[in-house]
């Protein structure tokens, strides 16, 4: 904050309204863990990267930069990204682990690999690659 970077500054603040409003949200107000604050924050990051996809799209390159810029702050927060290497191995292990086959068996899949990827992966990626492994 004190080197002035705006939108390091401008993203930080956002990051922390949006855990003060999910801490105040509900019946009474509690305390976030550090898996609920990282969720939030994935949350906020995803956030930016349909933003800045939405404004690319409407021709609004300078708005579409400025929601990226925020993105990498965010993502410097977050765990490191899984490889599309290491998800479709935590996918395999997963089908292989259920003895799922067929599309059918796509929700014991996601139950089996989503505490694997837990935050390291979009769900929407961890989908895809489920079903691509399921189809074939």
């Amino acid at each position: 904050m004190r080197s002035r970077d705006q939108v390091r500054l401008r993203t930080l603040r956002m990051a922390l309204t949006s855990i003060t409003n999910e801490e105040v949200a509900g019946a009474s107000v509690h305390e976030l863990s550090d898996e609920d604050i990282m969720k939030v924050l994935m949350r906020e990051a995803k956030k930016r990267r349909e933003a800045a996809e939405a404004f690319a799209a409407a021709g609004r390159a300078d708005q579409a930069e400025a929601e990226r810029a925020e993105g990498e702050v965010l993502a410097a927060y977050l765990p490191a990204q899984l490889s599309d290497d290491e998800l479709t191995s935590l996918v395999t292990a997963a089908v292989a682990e259920t003895g799922a086959s067929g599309m059918p068996g796509m929700g014991k899949v996601m139950k089996a690999v989503t505490p694997a990827v837990a935050g390291r992966a979009d769900g929407a990626r961890v989908a895809a690659e489920v079903r691509r492994q399921l189809g074939a």
